[in-house]
């Protein structure tokens, strides 16, 4: 390989776009969705990026891209809370448009941030938590994603039977309670007013009642999914990041607390760490996907989930 590997990180409200190549500096950019959700003018826009990065960085090897949303084996987006007027979108076949005879696969945004966390800190065995605008999930055991075939689906574990409605439609998922927004909801109700992540995060800074007990319910979830998948697993280090966790230095720590005070004799719960790549976890995934391919057949450790778009 000696190109370009490009990284690309769709989420529900922006894309990340991150192209490394042997000895020059990184291109970076962070492209905000147009507003109205139209998939149309979503992948216009994606296409555009795109086409600059090409013009000033020249062309890439392969693509990876970690996807948020739920995608058939036909490859065609089944859900996606985030940006709903994409259900029924051919990815497959937007990618092989917009990367055309370029190795490119697709894979969940969570396995892939996994992925990159353990690698990084050199472990076979993790369970990574994404918080952010939900909550992703990825299990790494023997240096591979599990379960085959399938994304670990770790923010719609059902917490609470008779808990809040999640996005998805259900009742109950670790999601509806511990995302970004479901903790600004509660944050700002519990203060009386809005409440955005740069004010909780001053809240939380003057140990305002109101900040403590808004992010109280996330981190016992969160918890309680930490220990749970570590009676699971048998893992023994959960590793939580994405950005709204990143951004709350108070954050990690106290799901860590509640975790390692919910473990049991013979069975002690995972330790939890905030995630060394912040919120670039799905990324530098993304990444590490986009070098399997060129690579290819690759290391061991490519995501089973992947899908391959164009060769």
């Amino acid at each position: 390989m000696t190109g370009a590997l490009l990284g690309v990180d769709v989420g529900g409200t922006k894309v990340a776009l991150r192209a490394e190549a042997a000895g020059r500096p990184a291109y970076e950019r962070v492209l905000t969705w147009p507003t109205g959700a139209d998939p149309a003018a979503d992948l216009a826009a994606l296409a555009a990026e795109v086409a600059a990065l090409r013009a000033g960085y020249g062309p890439v090897d392969a693509v990876g891209v970690a996807m948020p949303a739920t995608v058939d084996r036909a490859g065609a987006v089944v859900a996606w809370p985030g940006r709903p007027s994409w259900v029924g979108l051919d990815l497959a076949g937007a990618l092989r448009r917009l990367f055309p005879d370029t190795p490119t696969g697709y894979a969940d945004d969570g396995d892939l941030a996994g992925l990159a966390e353990a690698r990084h800190a050199g472990r076979d065995d993790v369970l990574y938590l994404g918080v952010g605008t939900g909550v992703g999930g990825g299990i790494v055991l023997g240096g591979r994603n599990v379960p085959a075939g399938a994304s670990a689906e770790v923010g719609h574990m059902v917490v609470d039977l008779a808990g809040e409605r999640c996005d998805c439609g259900r009742t109950g998922c670790l999601q509806a309670v511990a995302s970004g927004p479901a903790t600004l909801r509660r944050a700002a109700r519990l203060r009386g007013g809005p409440v955005d992540p740069d004010r909780l995060r001053a809240g939380l800074r003057a140990d305002e009642p109101w900040a403590r007990e808004a992010i109280g319910p996330a981190c016992a979830a969160l918890a309680a999914a930490v220990v749970s998948l570590g009676e699971l697993l048998a893992v023994d280090l959960a590793i939580v990041g994405g950005g709204f966790a990143v951004g709350l230095p108070e954050f990690v720590p106290l799901v860590g607390r509640i975790a390692a005070g919910s473990g049991r004799p013979g069975r002690p719960a995972p330790r939890v760490a905030a995630a060394a790549l912040g919120g670039l976890s799905s990324l530098h995934g993304a990444l590490l996907l986009a070098s399997d391919l060129a690579d290819a057949p690759g290391p061991p450790g490519t995501p089973p989930s992947t899908r391959e778009t164009s060769q």
